[in-house]
């Protein structure tokens, strides 16, 4: 038959019942043996004290091997070790307890395995991502990169726990600057500063919360590729369109002439010569207007730099669109081609406009370059652009806008670039967009006197 299972309140109830009885029975043999009832209460009272901590120390002892133990494995899933179990002995309460640690254990252990493998699955895909991703603390330290970040900065030492700024000091100026500023960014290096030919990249940041921390996910990525290909399709648009163009044009010409050389010969009718002759020119001075729109950007002229006020500057293009200048005018001279670098002006605060900025919401900012140059900035508080609008705004010929014709800022990075300079895109915290044109132009000593 098998023995009846207690409780631990019961297993402590009966040592107490048990210990109480024996006490009574001591008690009435002294009593018995006409013992004086203060030596009956004292050899009463030693007797109890030493017979209940006996009982008590052989009850507890169990319970506090359990008790240790699972304290033992609880320590242990501080250290992410959940391997640690505890044999299920004792009482029912224990026996409970045992079993719920031991399921808890599993379940963890469970758990970090498929952590693991997701950590190991998600990192597998990030190492070979081609572009370059930092994961960056609230300290400014990176706490991930993967492997094309570290070929980014142009190294293969271990980067998580270093400064992002210190990692990025050898990194192009336009680099550094597009990543200072937090937001999402089209950025491009010349030949000379990436050490190998221009390259296009586009930069995108974003912040979140995890454990409790602020931390910053920047994603570089290198777009040249892609702005290649998709120049070669839009140029073969274009040849699309120039083609369908002339032959809108060239076949009415062709068709008025044969007219016009109709009523030549009949003198009753050369007084529609007037007309016919008018409407060649019509057409004609579409198509020309149609072809220079192209040749001002296929065949940029060198720039003529020459020394320039920036105070008459600005206020030459302030004729053409409204806009407020921040911040103090340098009073150094530029140095560039006026005429070229006010067309860049005139295609930004235009696109400004057309994004419908209020003019009192656009500015323009002069920032002078340590050994010279300036740097050009225009804010606006636009529309901004959408990702798509973002990737390709440095495409020729690609346009958001219903009768845009897609070359304002090519040509601006055309003219840029011919100045030694570049352009860079990216989207202004609050709404709108920033541009950014550095216009290198060190002075001689003896123009900067002048």
């Amino acid at each position: 038959m098998r023995a009846p299972q207690f409780s631990l309140a019961g297993r402590l109830g009966l040592i107490v019942g048990v210990d109480v009885l024996l006490l009574c029975a001591i008690a009435a043999g002294l009593t018995a043996a006409r013992l004086p009832p203060l030596t009956v209460f004292l050899v009463s009272a030693l007797a109890g004290v030493t017979l209940t901590a006996w009982s008590l120390s052989r009850f507890w002892r169990p319970v506090r091997a359990t008790l240790q133990a699972v304290t033992d494995g609880v320590r242990s899933f501080q250290e992410n070790d959940f391997g640690l179990r505890v044999a299920v002995t004792g009482d029912r309460e224990l026996r409970e307890l045992v079993l719920l640690y031991n399921r808890m254990a599993d379940t963890l252990r469970l758990e970090r395995s498929e952590i693991y493998q997701r950590e190991l699955l998600l990192d597998t895909l990030l190492q070979g991502a081609p572009m370059a991703i930092f994961l960056v603390n609230e300290l400014d330290r990176i706490v991930y990169a993967n492997s094309a970040a570290r070929q980014l900065v142009g190294g293969t030492r271990r980067l998580p726990g270093q400064s992002l700024d210190e990692v990025l000091a050898t990194a192009p100026r336009p680099m550094r600057q597009a990543l200072a500023t937090g937001q999402d960014a089209l950025f491009t290096t010349t030949g000379e500063e990436a050490g190998a030919q221009e390259e296009t990249y586009r930069v995108v940041q974003r912040r979140f919360l995890l454990n409790t921390q602020t931390q910053r996910l920047v994603v570089v990525e290198r777009i040249t590729p892609e702005l290649r290909r998709q120049e070669v399709e839009v140029w073969k648009k274009v040849i699309r369109v120039m083609s369908h163009e002339l032959n809108n044009s060239v076949a009415p010409i062709s068709s008025l002439f044969h007219s016009a050389r109709l009523a030549a010969g009949r003198p009753e009718q050369a007084h529609r010569l007037d007309d016919i002759f008018r409407s060649i020119e019509e057409r004609v001075g579409h198509l020309r207007d149609f072809l220079e729109g192209y040749a001002r950007f296929a065949k940029l002229p060198p720039p003529r730099k020459e020394v320039v006020a920036w105070p008459q500057f600005l206020d030459g293009v302030r004729n053409f669109y409204p806009f407020r200048v921040g911040g103090e005018v340098p009073a150094a001279p530029g140095f560039f081609d006026p005429l070229q670098i006010q067309q860049v002006l005139i295609n930004l605060l235009k696109n400004a406009a057309e994004a419908e900025s209020p003019a009192e919401e656009t500015s323009v900012e002069l920032e002078p370059l340590p050994g010279g140059g300036s740097v050009l900035r225009v804010l606006d508080r636009g529309k901004g652009m959408d990702d798509e609008a973002m990737r390709n705004a440095l495409v020729p010929f690609y346009s958001s806008k219903r009768d845009g014709g897609g070359l304002g800022l090519p040509l601006c990075t055309e003219i840029l670039s011919a100045h030694g300079g570049m352009l860079r895109l990216e989207r202004r915290a609050g709404g709108g967009t920033v541009v950014t044109c550095t216009i290198p132009g060190a002075l001689s000593p003896d123009r900067a006197r002048a």
